[in-house]
């Protein structure tokens, strides 16, 4: 081993000694209550079948062959960026090759010295990485405590900005965005929110919880992700067209990134085309949704208090959580254990997801094999 093998294998044996190594694993037999498939767009084979057809309509290019600002544009792309600008009910849309890189561009590029980024202490790794490029001060407030970002707000320089979810990916809970919106106007503040477990899930033709809840317009940033609900890959960033425009010049992950094949833009469209179609599914998962939470309640078991497709089960300790997976997936569900520092150590748990495809039977089987181990 070389020197660097070494060092790293130092790291990774702390791990061990954590139990906490993480390795890659494959459950593809097994029943899925772990994937962001929730609508099931991504296994439905009539939104396979549509976005080949979309694929051999086009122009035929395996990749985009550089960056949008060199030979990756195109006018087909412009043409769903304009499309998801109705979707989400803004003014223009940037589309980017995943939701981390936009939540980065947005937040390293935006906030300046002397500005103040405050984020939500429960947000995605990719909001905190993008706040710690940025130059401006950045700290956390209180999960959805508002009287504590309006503590932090009191103290806030510059231009303020509050980074949000609208729904939490560990939690399963849902961000207060009406009053966070009525705050961020009192302080002049400029509200960033990432859609990304909303997105397809809630609002007209799945276009999220600002939508849904009619304060889209209060809000200066939205973030939105297509490799969960909408079953395919990529994310774009809404807002107004001197948003987009000033991405577009200063926002280093668009600008030195290779941009999205064609056929993975034909994806977003399609799908987003499938869902206006089926639309119903929005329903047909809050049914499996409300299922789930009612069983749960009458099995008493130390839930995430969750009513979204994210729920979790708590069981604290990284052996006991850990044992309780193994459990599952030798009972044929596939349920994956949480563990700190990914969430707080002493709330480790079981993530569940709920997805349209879930049976009710496989549901009803899944509550009962949870009390059995809790």
């Amino acid at each position: 081993m070389t020197e660097l093998d070494n060092l790293l294998a130092g790291k990774l044996q702390q791990r061990h000694s954590d139990n906490a190594f993480r390795q890659l694993v494959s459950n593809r037999s097994l029943i899925d209550f772990t994937s962001n498939d929730y609508l099931g767009l991504a296994r439905s084979e009539e939104l396979f079948h549509l976005i080949q057809k979309k694929v051999l309509a086009l122009p035929h290019y395996n990749g985009a062959t550089g960056s949008r600002l060199l030979s990756g544009n195109s006018e087909y792309i412009e043409q769903v960026e304009q499309t998801l600008a109705k979707t989400f009910q803004s003014e223009a849309t940037l589309i980017f090759n995943s939701g981390y890189a936009a939540n980065q561009a947005v937040l390293s590029c935006i906030p300046q010295k002397g500005d103040t980024l405050i984020y939500d202490e429960l947000a995605h790794a990719c909001i905190r990485d993008g706040a710690r490029l940025s130059f401006a001060s950045h700290f956390s407030f209180r999960h959805n405590d508002l009287t504590d970002l309006e503590k932090k707000l009191r103290q806030a320089t510059g231009n303020k900005f509050v980074v949000v979810e609208s729904y939490y990916s560990m939690d399963g809970d849902v961000c207060p965005v009406k009053e966070l919106v009525l705050l961020a106007k009192q302080y002049d503040a400029h509200v960033i929110i990432d859609e990304a477990h909303s997105t397809g899930i809630v609002g007209p033709l799945g276009s999220g919880l600002a939508v849904s809840e009619e304060v889209h317009d209060k809000i200066a940033i939205r973030i939105y992700t297509f490799g969960k609900a909408m079953g395919c890959h990529g994310a774009c960033v809404t807002g107004s067209k001197t948003l987009i425009d000033y991405l577009i010049n200063f926002a280093r992950p668009f600008i030195f990134t290779t941009a999205m094949p064609v056929h993975s833009v034909a994806g977003i469209e399609c799908a987003f085309e499938f869902l206006k179609a089926n639309i119903a599914l929005q329903h047909v998962l809050q049914q499996k949704i409300n299922l789930f939470v009612s069983l749960v309640k009458k099995q008493r078991l130390d839930s995430m208090n969750s009513n979204t497709q994210i729920q979790g089960i708590i069981l604290p300790g990284v052996e006991r959580v850990k044992e309780a997976s193994k459990k599952l997936q030798a009972k044929g569900f596939d349920i994956r254990p949480i563990l700190s520092p990914t969430v707080p150590k002493g709330s480790e748990r079981l993530r569940i997801c709920l997805h349209t495809y879930n049976s009710d039977q496989e549901i009803t089987s899944l509550v009962n094999e949870l009390a059995s181990i809790a």
